[in-house]
């Protein structure tokens, strides 16, 4: 699908960019060239390239059971099942460092129905995660994967836990867009909490290869359509400014590998694809920031809808709205914005003094709040908590943002006012009526759920505040799956055989827009169920 004029989205007239540099400015006919590349990129590529028949391959250079593109946590989850059965495995990484953006994500990972909601009383279920994950998708979601998640997310925790994964004991984060709190908080603080022990386990198979600067090139197919294998490079060096990984840079040697079992795509996203974004939604513009690692593009995508993978939601793109517009990328201080202030504190409008937003929302919702409020005189809305509240979450959320600078301290509210530029009574009063919907437990202005607050509000000194404004996060769309992780094909409706895809690549899970920690159980858990498939087979 492509964005149209009618898409209620193109009706926002705002700025994407946290640092002002791209005011829209996309008229009529950029508007339709870049239509036109989605669409060729999407329903063309078909018809220009349909993969390396099998037959042109005079000698593979090597053979393996499984390869798998990508060595986040769907390919390390689907190389730890596969291998652990015995199977040969190939993982093509073309970054010099394993993990992707799985390393640097948050890391916290939502799991409905699980012994710690049960051991504390927390009432959930499957229907109910589903219903969550449909509200922040617009109820474009395929509830077939998210109920093959809720039924399987348990498996999953065992699988990453027997690695040497850990979990802060007994605690559910109670996470934005969630209506009970249900995911595990990672120790780390960071995805590395699990690439790294998945990677030591996977060292420890002499069956499973990481192969790094090594990119995937295109598939190899047999005369029945059957993946049978891929080219690459070896020695492969990612280029950032050259924007397009596949297009321009030519780097490595090439080589051939036969899959005899299939292939795994776990490749992620493409939020640093300049070009191949921007022709999804045209107001997504070169200078608007990103999350995402730098490899993050587009290339292993397109190949798949080149042999004719079903693709399902590239329009629909999702910023992250707890993002600081004074860093770059990612940055240190999204898991403070999010669980001190938009978890249990407020976010104001500098220009008010007045909250705006359920703070508790999904992210497309507060996203979307943000930009209203950002306009286009970057007027980043302030979110604040306090030293209570600093106090009950991970310390190490607020220390480096204080460190950088990025979340400033200070002794007052009336002190945190001026700093901020925000009126100083119109704040006073704000809180103050924050702090009894809090102790009320009733949120008459945004009707946020304050249940899990547990009677923290902003009242303790000293207080903390920080700049917000949203970044390109996460790409919603991809190849399409179904719940044993085969990718579809839009020629036949059925399994393209010998090919798999998990995470962020494959489209479908999320919808519109996700919520928070269920990327990373998305991921973990099809790369597995993925790694399952294989290990049956002959």
């Amino acid at each position: 699908m492509l964005i149209g004029s009618n898409d209620p989205r193109f009706q926002n007239k705002i700025p994407l960019n946290p640092f002002g540099e791209n005011k829209m400015s996309t008229n009529r006919r950029d508007f339709l060239k870049l239509a036109g590349a989605a669409a060729a990129a999407i329903t063309s590529t078909a018809a220009a390239h349909a993969g390396v028949p099998a037959s042109s391959v005079a000698k593979f250079d090597d053979e393996y059971d499984v390869v798998i593109i990508g060595s986040g946590f769907a390919g390390m989850a689907c190389a730890l099942k596969a291998g652990q059965a015995g199977k040969k495995v190939l993982i093509l990484e073309k970054m010099p460092t394993v993990g992707g953006n799985s390393a640097i994500c948050g890391g916290n990972v939502a799991c409905p129905v699980n012994p710690v909601q049960a051991a504390q009383g927390i009432k959930d279920s499957k229907e109910l995660f589903i219903a969550d994950c449909l509200k922040d998708g617009l109820g474009i979601n395929y509830p077939n994967l998210l109920g093959t998640i809720a039924d399987r997310c348990n498996d999953t925790i065992k699988m990453v836990v027997d690695c040497g994964c850990e979990f802060v004991p007994n605690k559910m984060l109670f996470e934005a867009g969630h209506s009970v709190p249900r995911s595990y908080e990672i120790k780390a603080g960071t995805g590395s909490g699990y690439i790294i022990p998945m990677h030591n386990e996977l060292k420890k198979l002499p069956n499973v290869k990481i192969m790094t600067r090594a990119k995937f090139d295109d598939f190899i197919l047999d005369e029945n359509g059957r993946v049978v294998g891929v080219t690459y490079r070896k020695g492969y060096r990612f280029d950032s400014k050259l924007q397009s990984d596949d297009i321009e840079n030519k780097s490595g040697r090439p080589a051939t590998v036969k899959a005899k079992n299939g292939v795994m795509l776990a490749a992620g996203g493409f939020s640093r694809d300049i070009f191949f974004r921007q022709a999804q939604d045209p107001r997504v513009v070169p200078t608007t920031d990103s999350t995402n690692q730098p490899g993050a593009t587009a290339g292993v995508l397109i190949k798949a809808l080149g042999i004719g993978a079903q693709p399902v939601q590239l329009c629909w793109l999702q910023f992250l709205p707890y993002c600081n517009p004074r860093e770059k990328g990612f940055g240190v201080s999204v898991n403070f914005t999010n669980h001190a202030c938009m978890d249990l504190g407020l976010v104001v409008d500098r220009k008010t003094g007045k909250r705006f937003m359920d703070e508790h929302a999904g992210r497309k919702i507060k996203s979307d709040a943000l930009f209203k409020v950002i306009g286009t005189d970057e007027n980043y809305p302030i979110a604040i908590c306090d030293d209570a509240i600093v106090k009950a979450i991970n310390p190490s959320f607020v220390k480096l943002p204080l460190e950088m600078g990025t979340v400033k301290k200070f002794d007052t509210l009336e002190q945190l006012a001026d700093a901020f530029g925000i009126p100083k009574q119109a704040l006073l009063d704000e809180v103050a009526k924050f702090n009894g919907y809090v102790k009320a437990n009733d949120d008459k202005d945004f009707h946020r759920i304050l249940t899990f607050n547990k009677g923290l509000d902003v009242s303790k000194a000293p207080f903390y505040g920080i700049e917000v404004s949203p970044k390109i996060h996460h790409t919603m769309g991809g190849v399409m799956i179904n719940e044993n992780a085969e990718v579809i094909s839009a020629n036949t409706h059925k399994p393209i055989p010998g090919l798999y895809a998990g995470g962020e690549v494959a489209g479908g899970v999320h919808g519109a827009s996700r919520l928070g920690t269920v990327a990373v159980i998305d991921a973990l858990t099809f790369g597995m169920i993925a790694g399952e498939n294989f290990a049956k087979m002959q």
